[in-house]
């Protein structure tokens, strides 16, 4: 995949750090799936479409609050991981590879579209008005991300500076907290009802956050293999040096709710 304004046009392909995306990428904290809840979606019941579902994280680690989930992506690799972790926990959540473009579903079929951690990678004027549409009256999307501090963080710091030495093309570095991405498009057909942003504490062991950095869409999805072999005994070699075996890496979480307009 490439998109303009994204890495200077380097492609990148999740589907190459499926596994890793798999074991590494539930990281999300009991306050981020607590917010949802607490807006009153994705459970008793509700019908929620989950676009850019990676490994399935969203629908599985929120399947036990009743919603009834269907996960897509476009990597085939990465719903092949999420079959088999949502079989391996006897969920039954359907999953399938499709582009949030060629979504097809009928009028007025969901309660809530989530968007987790991927709004920029969509074509906003081309699903735009298809969402508002399958969208049941008064239907809500939700469009959340998590990203970590490198400035007021020294592990997230140091890690960025290791990726960036090795990709200098990645784009994703140097995050603050700010209101997540709410396309233009979007606001022909939607209103925005709410947006906030609150800090988290994630824990990591070594191991955890080695594997969700590798896991990134700068290091795993788009390095080669001679700069991945690098990055990766470099990157294992600060934390060893710098990071204790158990650590948090402070985080921000950024929500925002929309509903169809009337």
């Amino acid at each position: 995949m490439k998109i303009s304004g994204i890495d200077n046009g380097k492609s990148f392909d999740f589907g190459n750090t499926s596994k890793d995306y798999a074991k590494y990428r539930d990281i999300y904290p009991k306050e981020f799936y607590q917010y949802i809840l607490d807006l009153g979606l994705c459970k008793d019941g509700q019908v929620v479409l989950d676009i850019g579902t990676g490994t399935g994280v969203l629908p599985r680690n929120m399947y036990k609050f009743g919603g009834k989930w269907i996960g897509t992506d476009i990597s085939e690799n990465q719903i092949e991981q999420a079959k088999i972790l949502a079989s391996e926990q006897n969920m039954d959540i359907e999953f399938y590879d499709c582009s949030a473009e060629d979504i097809d579903y009928p009028d007025n079929t969901f309660d809530v579209i989530t968007i987790c951690q991927c709004i920029w990678y969509l074509d906003a004027a081309a699903i735009t008005e298809n969402f508002a549409k399958i969208l049941k009256p008064d239907g809500k999307m939700l469009i959340l991300y998590m990203g970590w501090l490198p400035y007021e963080d020294e592990i997230a710091g140091k890690s960025e500076e290791i990726i960036l030495k090795y990709n200098p093309s990645w784009n994703a570095y140097g995050d603050k907290v700010q209101p997540v991405y709410v396309p233009e498009e979007f606001r022909a057909y939607f209103d925005v009802i709410k947006q906030e942003e609150f800090r988290v504490d994630v824990p990591f062991s070594r191991e955890g956050w080695h594997g969700r950095m590798r896991a990134c869409r700068g290091v795993g999805a788009s390095m080669s293999e001679e700069e991945l072999a690098k990055w990766n005994e470099e990157h294992w070699k600060m934390l060893s040096e710098n990071a204790q075996e158990e650590f948090f890496v402070k985080h921000y979480i950024s929500v925002a709710e929309l509903q169809v307009k009337k």
